[in-house]
């Protein structure tokens, strides 16, 4: 990664420290975002904090290094107890569903903010004497909005900057917390708050504005009490290329359905809530519903591995999947034919490649969704001379970028079901239009780029703040209520 404007800057030469949750394990990392700060930690000979792989450890022994190489890997251990009150609980049982517009779904135990708040505390311990002041800190998600200030407190002065993968919570969702006022605290920390959309970005600011302890400076920059934060857009992407070049290897995937002229509409998505899958199948329900007689069979490949299954509103979610799909397909298959291909496990990212590229149609209908790189990965996947057609929710961050998709509310199922009879019955000149679109925005958001320019932008932050009053520069700047929003 190159850093052109702070290239012979000392206070710039430290390393990278990125901390995250889940932490890559192996010699050859794998995924979009590890593949990015894989390659940025390497060239700083940086460093990588994050959970412990075995979520049964120990708890509370200190950072246990794993799998040695150009940059160090450090993992802390949670204890059964921490993982279910940090992780499951707050994490997962009050962040996730708050920040996706589920506040119905928020589950407050006093013993999951205390959990939460514990094991920040404790990363930021083990942290602390890791960091230089000329170091770079790149803390992400939910699971660690508190990290900034707890290192803040013992006297940690890099630049730290946080990127929230999921969609920032409205301004009324935040007074479900236990205690509303902590997040824009948490938040005003960091030097750089990084958001996925534009539309996050003003929700932030929005945060910022209600706040009596908020001012705005005409830069567009916050001073909340005696710090500064900047807030900005960076829409993460995918590895464009390595994922256009896996989707056209030849596999006997490719032919799946293709040789009794089936059409397929594909769907991948972690089982969760947020992803509107209930009433995707029933859109798709609707869709053979109305469907000419003469029209070609289309089956739906619907791959929804599980996750978090201990959390109740996970195991919901699958069980009215799973009544839905049986339903539909008794009453739609035959001998031959089965309309709902639904797979609840994990596939490889390189078969999915190839099925993507062998879809005619791709649905993705979150309800809420931090950016959804399921969209560009379908997107990159395609053959520019006979592309198959995304169907996008207008919910997903993707489409606020992405507006030659074809947009549909993910709670209509009517206009969901005309969306696929549409995207099936295309005609090429106008799929190659709207798919050339498209990709113009996926290759404008390729993963590296997106690391690139968040850590190019949090290195020319302004330096962080001492508790004790503002720097010397921020004194002549002129204060304002409006804030003047930033994107990258």
């Amino acid at each position: 990664m190159a850093h052109s404007d702070t290239e012979g800057d000392p206070a710039m030469s430290g390393k990278l420290v990125v901390v995250s949750n889940r932490i890559p394990t192996g010699d050859t990392p794998s995924g979009g975002l590890v593949v990015a700060l894989h390659g940025a930690l390497e060239q700083s000979g940086g460093l990588w904090v994050g959970a412990h792989p075995d979520t049964a450890g120990p708890g509370d022994t200190g950072l246990t290094e794993i799998d040695r190489g150009s940059y160090t890997r450090l993992a802390f251990h949670l204890s059964e107890a921490e993982y279910d009150s940090y992780y499951l609980g707050f994490a997962n049982s009050v962040l996730w569903p708050l920040c996706h517009g589920r506040a119905d779904l928020v589950e407050l135990e006093r013993s999951y903010e205390e959990g939460y708040m514990a094991v920040n505390r404790r990363v930021a311990r083990l942290l602390a004497d890791k960091i230089e002041p000329d170091d770079t800190v790149w803390v992400h998600d939910y699971h660690f909005l508190p990290l900034a200030g707890e290192l803040r407190k013992l006297g940690v002065s890099a630049r730290i900057g946080y990127f929230l993968h999921i969609p920032f919570p409205p301004l009324s969702a935040l007074s479900t917390l236990p205690s509303p006022d902590d997040f824009a605290d948490w938040l005003a920390s960091y030097n750089l708050i990084g958001l996925q959309t534009r539309r996050d970005t003003a929700r932030c600011l929005e945060m910022f504005r209600s706040d009596p302890r908020a001012e705005f400076m005409t830069d567009g920059t916050v001073k909340f009490q005696d710090r500064v934060v900047s807030v900005r857009s960076f829409p993460i992407g995918i590895e464009v290329d390595r994922f256009a070049e896996a989707a056209a290897t030849p596999t006997d995937a490719a032919d799946l359905g293709a040789d009794m002229g089936e059409q397929l509409v594909i769907g991948v998505d972690r089982l969760d809530y947020s992803k509107g899958l209930p009433n995707r199948f029933r859109a798709f329900g609707e869709y053979l519903d109305r469907k000419p007689e003469d029209a070609p069979r289309a089956s739906l490949l619907q791959v929804a591995p599980p996750t978090r299954e201990r959390v109740a509103a996970y195991r919901a979610i699958r069980a009215e999947l799973e009544e839905i799909a049986g339903r539909l397909n008794g009453a739609h298959s035959e001998l031959d034919w089965t309309p709902i291909r639904y797979i609840h496990h994990a596939v490889d990212r390189d078969l999915l490649a190839v099925l993507y590229r062998r879809a005619e149609a791709c649905l993705v209908t979150s309800l809420a969704d931090g950016m959804n790189l399921v969209a560009k990965e379908y997107v990159a996947a395609q053959d520019p001379e006979d592309p198959g057609v995304l169907i996008l929710s207008r919910f997903a961050g993707a489409g606020e970028d992405m507006t030659e998709a074809l947009l549909v509310n993910p709670y209509d199922v009517s206009e969901m079901a005309e969306a696929i009879a549409t995207a099936l019955s295309m005609p090429l000149e106008e799929r190659k239009r709207r798919h050339a679109a498209c990709l113009r925005v996926v290759r404008d958001s390729d993963v590296s780029g997106w690391a690139q320019r968040f850590v190019d932008c949090l290195r020319n932050c302004v330096p962080t703040l001492a508790y004790d009053g503002l720097p010397d520069e921020v004194p002549e700047r002129t204060r304002s209520r409006t804030p003047v929003p930033e994107t990258s």
